[in-house]
């Protein structure tokens, strides 16, 4: 079950300013209000208001660099504050929270993807190994999860490994661990 504080910050994150706020400070790192509202082509009002909202759920937070009213912001550095869409949720209100969530970073990710496929030729060779591809694999509900712990583990990894290396990238993995076959009936979910 999520905790009281991640069922609130799944409800404020389920919004299509704040989510994109918070992903462009994840990918693109540290930046103003008004840095922000030229990324997303909003107003710098609306993103100081929902940056606001954001902090005070603890998904971001103010990095104490700025001057004045110009306060930078950051993505919280801790991954446990954020809202976990595999958990179930409390009540209605937190899986419509879920699901819009869901689908948003679907959304997010087309254009993303759609982006690269875009500029892909611009890139050196070495780096057009990037890019979209599938897996199937075999495994129960057990494997699965732990499937998606070993993933997180080697990108935690790499993420570490980029620190300090001037020649390194910023690259966003995604993963979508989907189910082909139909849904199994209850009896069959309890079986062996």
């Amino acid at each position: 079950m999520p905790s009281a504080s991640s069922t609130s910050a799944l409800r404020v994150l389920a919004h299509p300013l704040r989510s994109r706020l918070l992903a462009e400070l994840r990918v693109h790192g540290n930046a103003t209000a008004s840095e922000l509202a030229r990324a997303l082509d909003t107003h710098s009002g609306a993103t100081s208001y929902h940056l606001r909202r954001l902090a005070e759920v603890g998904l971001v937070e103010d990095t104490g660099s700025g001057g004045g009213r110009r306060r930078v912001w950051r993505a919280a550095p801790d991954p446990e504050l954020r809202p976990d869409l595999t958990e179930s949720p409390e009540d209605e209100d937190d899986a419509s929270a879920a699901r819009w969530l869901a689908l948003d970073y679907l959304a997010h990710f087309h254009d993303r993807a759609q982006g690269w496929v875009e500029q892909r030729d611009a890139w050196p060779a070495a780096w057009q190994v990037a890019g979209l591809e599938d897996h199937l694999v075999l495994v129960n509900a057990e494997q699965l999860t732990a499937l998606r712990a070993e993933l997180v583990e080697v990108l935690d990894r790499y993420r570490r490994l980029g620190q300090g290396n001037p020649q390194a990238k910023r690259v966003v993995v995604y993963t979508c661990a989907l189910p082909v076959d139909p849904p199994p009936r209850a009896r069959e979910e309890t079986t062996p």
